[in-house]
């Protein structure tokens, strides 16, 4: 049985869950799924500028959990940014 997630502190609730390349109507464009979890880690380490132990410490997780769901945000959003895709903010 696998071992239960953990409820990660969150302070964003974003109103726009849809970000996308202008001028291509959304139904011809592949989506990438950004997590609130990410879109948290995005927030702290590049908004607030905090370094990562205060980031992890503020979203309640380790380090490496932190540096885990960072570098998968910044890798869907390079994917996006690079590919001409949606980005879609999934709960």
């Amino acid at each position: 049985m696998p071992r239960p997630r953990l409820r990660r502190r969150i302070k964003i609730n974003p109103n726009i869950i849809y970000f996308k390349p202008q001028g291509i109507p959304l139904r011809f464009l592949d989506a990438v799924e950004l997590t609130v979890e990410e879109l948290e880690t995005l927030r702290l380490k590049n908004v607030e500028n905090l370094d990562q132990i205060e980031c992890a410490k503020k979203m309640k997780t380790s380090q490496s959990t932190f540096q885990r769901i960072l570098s998968s945000a910044h890798q869907k959003i390079s994917l996006a940014l690079l590919q001409g895709k949606a980005i879609k903010i999934i709960k």
